[in-house]
């Protein structure tokens, strides 16, 4: 026992500073993507190569713009390779958790920053008085491919990220839980599970959809055997897209959801 503990002391904190500072993403991580404008020449490559029609046209006051939907994106990185002119860009940022799923949308000219800024700034002050409260967690698999699952397996099973620290525990029961963490698109066969799932959950509940195929139906989009997002479904509270998200993403994504619990 005693040689445990001097391995211990000798190891040191391992456990992630997130969310009190910034945490480090490795280079080759694929998080927010930008689009440039002024270099976007509507040559149409990034919307014929995208695997889940993520890119989309819009016209605004007689102009055309690309239209990126973080919802649907899965992060594969071949819009910035094909894009013959660099206007797109994929950037390491991987606080893409919203409360709105219009703040999901990424449109070529605008200020893609500001919304996370703005959020972020707004929880910053109440981060510590958010977690205070200990809420319990049942996590839903609607149809996932088990992706989004290994992500929140990361987040209890080692002390690197200890979400147990912020009071965030994973129960068996909907009966006992606050929040619902759904992944999936969902699939048909399951949607009655998540309807009665959610009706187990007791008021007040919330709803978080985690991964892109909960937030839009991912790659199964537009397919018979699933409703296209959880929001099809039942109630979100807050939107977490990747292939599959970072354990950080997720985190940031209950703060966001526990922000709007207190409101």
């Amino acid at each position: 026992m005693f040689t445990k503990f001097q391995k211990s002391f000798q190891t040191g904190v391992v456990t992630s500073s997130y969310p009190l500072r910034k945490e480090i993403t490795p280079l080759r991580f694929r998080g927010r993507i930008e689009i440039d404008n002024e270099r976007c020449k509507q040559c149409n490559a990034c919307v014929e190569v995208c695997p889940t029609n993520a890119y989309t046209w819009i016209e605004e006051k007689g102009k055309r713009y690309l239209q990126l939907s973080h919802a649907k994106c899965v992060f594969c990185g071949m819009c910035e390779e094909v894009c013959p002119y660099k206007a797109i860009t994929i950037t390491n940022d991987f606080e893409l958790a919203s409360t709105n799923k219009e703040v999901l949308l990424v449109k070529a000219g605008a200020d893609v920053k500001e919304s996370v800024e703005e959020l972020g700034q707004r929880l910053k002050e109440k981060i510590f008085s958010v977690f205070r409260r200990s809420l319990h967690v049942r996590e839903v698999d609607a149809g996932s491919c088990n992706g989004c699952e290994w992500e929140v397996v990361a987040l209890y099973n080692s002390p690197v990220h200890d979400l147990q620290r912020f009071g965030i525990d994973i129960v068996a029961s909907p009966r006992h839980a606050d929040c619902l963490l759904v992944t999936g698109p969902p699939t048909r066969n399951l949607e009655t599970a998540l309807i009665k799932t959610y009706h187990a959950t007791p008021e007040p509940r919330m709803v978080i959809a985690l991964g892109a195929c909960a937030c839009s139906g991912g790659i199964f989009s537009n397919c018979y055997a699933t409703k296209n997002g959880i929001d099809n479904v039942v109630p979100v509270d807050a939107y977490i897209p990747g292939c599959p998200p970072r354990p950080q993403a997720i985190i940031y994504g209950f703060l966001l959801a526990l922000e709007r619990m207190r409101k």
